[in-house]
């Protein structure tokens, strides 16, 4: 998958020993924020970004 654009967020999952940290970077405001997520989150993100990503696909076909 490739990006076209300006990025106005970016986002990390980082893995601190046992534990996950999400960074989210806001590129315009140069500003960072952090949240724990849990491992079922974790475990979770394929399938919601797989649903993301359906919905996206099926709003270009509508159009």
């Amino acid at each position: 998958m490739s990006a076209t654009g300006t990025p106005l967020y970016s986002a990390e999952l980082i893995q601190v020993g046992g534990a996950y940290k999400l960074v989210v970077t806001d590129r315009l405001r140069h500003t960072v924020q952090t949240a724990n997520v849990s491992m079922r989150a974790v475990e979770q993100l394929p399938a919601l970004l797989s649903k993301l990503d359906s919905l996206r696909l099926r709003g270009i076909r509508q159009r």
